[in-house]
């Protein structure tokens, strides 16, 4: 009885998460031509290539002014600056993201296992998210690139 308990429960989770995987596609779909019209060559060669700009080079990896954080290609509200912290380790860091604005794919490249942090409105590459972050907060680090995010101060 407790074996199919626990086969039901698995099949429960597992069909949950096939779900909310469907529903968290990212919405806004463009051709490669037009992203590379709207993109820098940084900001395309990141949120759409997965590529990263080198540590503490970036704009915002030491930037704590009071504000919001969005998806440089579609302006989704992903952080905030009450998130922000220094983890010493040039790129901009945060403890947690906005509920919904992000989602999540496992990453095996370059022969190491991370979890890929991409936007929920348009797939733009992000960054990364590690267990290594602040265990006072979440615990979590969202190692994001600079140019993959805009800030916008509060006003």
């Amino acid at each position: 009885m407790k074996k199919i308990f626990i086969l039901l429960f698995l099949f429960s989770l597992q069909h949950s998460f096939t779900q909310t995987k469907k529903v968290m596609e990212p919405q806004i779909k463009k051709t490669e031509s037009e992203w590379k019209a709207q993109l820098s060559d940084q900001e395309y060669e990141v949120l759409r290539k997965k590529g990263t700009e080198r540590p503490y080079t970036g704009e915002y990896w030491d930037h704590f002014e009071k504000g919001t954080y969005v998806c440089a290609a579609c302006e989704n509200v992903l952080f905030t600056s009450d998130t922000k912290y220094e983890s010493h380790c040039g790129w901009p860091s945060f403890d947690q993201a906005i509920p919904g604005s992000v989602i999540y794919e496992k990453d095996t490249s370059f022969g190491m296992i991370r979890t890929e942090v991409m936007c929920a409105k348009c797939g733009g590459h992000l960054g990364h998210v590690f267990d290594d972050g602040p265990k006072e907060t979440t615990g979590q680090r969202y190692c994001t690139n600079s140019v993959s995010i805009k800030f916008i101060p509060n006003k």
